[in-house]
């Protein structure tokens, strides 16, 4: 049985294997972003803060892509599907973040959500199919390949770069903080 914290969020355990922490600290990660943009309409999911044009509506689309990106592009190899195939990142290599504000609220948590799930189902393809030691499908450009251990510890690390930036952000919305 999992913990859940006083916001809901799911206690990473103190005393497990390799792969449980990995998902539980990944889990908790995901849980603070949707902590953070829980409740919270169009204006408050558009809001900056200071000079940084960053949102949480932004973020959650871009949180997305990032799932997409390494859980089905790169570990598995797949091609991009929408909304991510029809972009033209060479125009604008920051279009989620840009985007977002033309999604409502609905789209923008149901498309982060989806996202979520595709990966938890990718990465428990992946973990019985090799492991952490997994080797990615898609190589970068140099020819390296991540594997599966690599990648999750990316989207952790991802995550909790984001969620600081969340803070941040949610603050200024409505004055809800925590970490």
């Amino acid at each position: 049985m999992t913990d859940l914290d006083e916001h809901g969020r799911p206690e990473a355990p103190l005393a497990s294997d390799e792969i449980t922490t990995l998902l539980g600290f990944l889990d908790y990660q995901r849980a603070t972003l949707a902590w953070k943009c829980a409740g919270l309409d169009e204006a408050g999911l558009n809001a900056t803060v200071g000079a940084s044009s960053m949102t949480l509506g932004g973020m959650l689309k871009h949180l997305a892509f990032v799932e997409d990106l390494w859980c089905s592009r790169h570990l598995h190899g797949r091609d991009f599907e929408p909304p991510w195939d029809a972009v033209d990142w060479k125009a604008d290599p920051e279009w989620e973040w840009h985007s977002a504000a033309e999604d409502t609220p609905e789209q923008l948590r149901t498309m982060w959500q989806d996202a979520v799930a595709r990966s938890r189902s990718l990465i428990t393809e992946a973990l019985a199919d090799g492991g952490l030691d997994r080797p990615a499908r898609r190589s970068w450009p140099d020819g390296r390949i991540p594997t599966l251990r690599w990648i999750l510890f990316h989207l952790i690390e991802e995550y909790a770069r984001h969620n600081g930036h969340a803070d941040l952000l949610r603050e200024s919305v409505d004055g809800l903080t925590g970490e």
